[in-house]
């Protein structure tokens, strides 16, 4: 079994036994909304824009709905929506196909990209003259530590002639230039939230967007997920979920500063100047090259399916209509 599967088989295991009753009870406030659960990925940040636009604007009262928004804290959000502990979740790509290909599949399927391309990619110092992952050779790379992180490192650097056994890699400290030191010359981070941050502190830095190495890359990362439960047994309260939802990016697309300043009501403590370039930069990714916010295509979720399956993350391919479905975007 792949690393990556016996954690998501583990932690689904520990959670169904100290679960309380399998699946979450959905109520219905006095006022007729319903009430359900949404677990983020991670600490709120520009990603999740249009959700706050949702709940702050009323988007969700609108569609009937109640909306509690959690972090995961130490819990994955994949499998807290796998097995009814949140009716919604964030999540990558990456984690729904470890779900779906698992010896005992979990139940879920992304219903919406949050983002149409990925917007994710290596940093270095500018002064090292790090312009290719040819030149990660010699160098000493800080990150998650993940199989998934390991596999696209070595496909890079593969396909720039490079031999990946002369990478170094150790676990990051945090986030950002200032974060590596002296010692650490490469890190993973997100386009619209430590880049720009560091070019706004003032960092000269280079950046390598992970799709521009590898097509495959250029996943869904991140997407919104359900359980088969609600698809198949409550698809009228996902509906009523994504059309908020769809509505507050939308918002989000067309209003960057607006957005921005709900997201700052959420978390006043990061800098507004920055929360706008991070939105004004997300804000033009959101639906980028889509007919519409939300859709998925599958050539992607195949693509990137494919790439975890040579690499050895998953021991079997599945197709992408188990993975995703276009049905609540309309």
């Amino acid at each position: 079994m792949k690393k990556g599967l016996a954690m998501f088989l583990a932690l689904g295991l520990c959670l169904g036994m100290t679960a309380c009753g399998g699946q979450t009870e959905q109520t219905t406030e006095g006022d007729g909304l319903k009430e359900v659960t949404l677990v983020l990925d991670y600490v709120p940040n520009t990603n999740h824009t249009g959700i706050y636009v949702a709940q702050k604007s009323g988007y969700f009262e609108q569609h009937g709905l109640k909306v509690n928004i959690i972090e995961p804290g130490d819990n994955d959000a994949t499998t807290l929506c796998a097995v009814g502990k949140a009716e919604f979740a964030v999540t990558y790509q990456e984690n729904v196909t470890y779900a779906r290909t698992a010896s005992e599949p979990l139940p879920i399927r992304a219903i919406a990209a949050i983002i149409q391309h990925n917007t994710s990619g290596f940093i270095s110092r500018a002064e090292d003259n790090i312009q290719s992952p040819k030149d990660f050779e010699g160098k000493v790379y800080a990150g998650w530590q993940a199989p998934s992180e390991e596999a696209v490192l070595k496909a890079v650097m593969a396909g720039a002639g490079a031999d990946f056994s002369k990478l170094t890699m150790v676990g990051a400290t945090g986030s950002g230039l200032e974060s590596m030191g002296d010692d650490i010359d490469i890190q993973w981070e997100f386009e619209g939230w430590a880049v720009i941050n560091d070019r706004m502190q003032g960092y000269d830095i280079n950046y390598m967007p992970v799709k521009d190495l590898d097509s495959r890359l250029d996943y869904y990362t991140p997407v919104i997920i359900t359980n088969e439960d609600m698809i198949e047994n409550d698809p009228e309260t996902v509906q009523a979920f994504m059309d908020a939802v769809k509505q507050g990016y939308e918002y989000a697309i067309e209003s960057p500063e607006a957005a921005a300043n709900i997201l700052h009501e959420v978390i006043p403590d990061t800098d507004m100047d920055f929360l706008l370039e991070s939105q004004k930069f997300l804000s033009d990714q959101y639906s980028l090259d889509s007919d519409t916010w939300g859709l998925m295509k599958d050539e992607v979720w195949d693509g990137y399916t494919e790439f975890m399956y040579e690499y050895g993350l998953i021991d079997h391919t599945i197709p992408a209509s188990e993975q995703y479905t276009n049905q609540f975007i309309k």
